[in-house]
């Protein structure tokens, strides 16, 4: 089990005491409680548990940098520990079947979620648009780093948007949102499954699978993929999924060292956010099959929050914009879902089990 161990520096009798120090964030009477921690080292690395694709390595990376970072230490004293998922396995990406027919959101995080409980490893970093609202027992998702670019982009070799595409044209997507909000636009184009890593959706598109696809924003960026052809959707055009272009952080509940060394690179703004969109979501009992799109932002003290539900066919959606004082955000998410719940009638989600 990879932890950090607890000592207090002053029963060390001439001890080196250059991994012992307070971490950033604690105040004079925790100081003087003599609350520090041994910090890792190469020899006692920190272990950063994370998919295998390049864009959730690349995420892995940016988690290590900022810890690294935040308290001075070698980037060898942070183990990176790919871990395949079930949503990871090559013959369902292959097959392209819908999310929902093959286990959800929790494809992607159940084998790194078993690692973090067992101890093999210390933290496990996520795209939180992947993540479900509700964690296993044990475990608590509370860091976050700063946000990316939020918006969709939508990606093809011959078209700028999805206006200029030809009638009848294939449009390639797994995501059940981003199918629905073009067949509310755009319901003479075909939509094909399109699953897979941004690579691999990249190279069906070249293959000629599909027309177009969407890919976020904040993926391509993160990637340093400028050479791909992309039109950025703007959120009135289009939101995006409920906590897009966030990356979080999962400890165990009862490690306390990590949860302070997290609370050092912890993102408040994109905190406010998220708490307002899961809010929302969660009310919503959003899943892989209830196409949702959701966007907080911050102005000084007044969080402005826009949601939406369709139907999976785009044939019917519900929508609202409202605003509340950032201290409000999750009550506001609440009460726009039961809002949008009840303007979309009992007739709305009949297609859903």
């Amino acid at each position: 089990m990879s932890s950090f161990s607890s000592i207090d520096p002053w029963s060390l009798a001439g001890g080196d005491m250059s991994s012992h120090r307070d971490l950033p964030g604690q105040d004079d009477a925790t100081k003087a409680g003599r609350m520090t921690y041994i910090l890792p080292s190469p020899d006692t690395p920190l272990k950063i548990g994370t998919r295998a694709s390049p864009l959730a390595l690349a995420q892995a990376h940016e988690t290590r940098d900022r810890l690294a970072a935040a308290f001075a230490l070698d980037p060898a004293a942070f183990e990176i520990v790919p871990i395949k998922t079930t949503g990871d396995d090559r013959a369902l990406i292959a097959a392209d079947r819908p999310l929902k027919e093959i286990g959800g959101k929790g494809l992607f995080t159940k084998e790194i979620e078993e690692q973090l409980l067992s101890g093999g490893i210390d933290i496990a970093v996520h795209s939180m648009k992947d993540m479900p609202v509700l964690q296993p027992a044990g475990l608590v998702l509370d860091c976050y780093l700063p946000r990316e670019d939020v918006r969709d982009a939508f990606v093809s070799n011959a078209f700028t948007g999805i206006f200029e595409l030809p009638h009848a044209s294939t449009v390639g997507t797994s995501s059940l949102r981003r199918r629905a909000q073009l067949l509310h636009r755009r319901p003479d184009l075909t939509v094909v499954e399109f699953r897979g890593n941004v690579q691999t959706r990249l190279r069906k598109l070249s293959d000629g699978v599909a027309d177009a696809t969407f890919l976020a924003m904040a993926g391509l960026n993160r990637l340093a993929m400028a050479d791909v052809p992309r039109t950025a959707i703007a959120p009135e055009d289009m939101l995006p999924a409920i906590a897009q272009g966030a990356i979080g952080i999962e400890r165990r509940a009862d490690d306390a060292r990590t949860a302070h060394m997290l609370a050092a690179i912890h993102d408040a703004l994109t905190g406010k956010q998220l708490a307002a969109e899961r809010a929302f979501l969660a009310t919503l009992d959003g899943s892989c099959e209830t196409p949702i799109g959701g966007l907080a932002e911050l102005d000084g003290g007044t969080l402005r929050l826009r949601g939406e539900i369709l139907r999976p066919d785009g044939s019917d959606a519900v929508s609202d914009d409202a605003s509340a004082p950032v201290e409000d955000g999750a009550a506001l998410g609440h009460e726009m879902a039961r809002k949008l719940l009840a303007q979309g009638g009992p007739g709305f989600f009949d297609w859903r089990d």
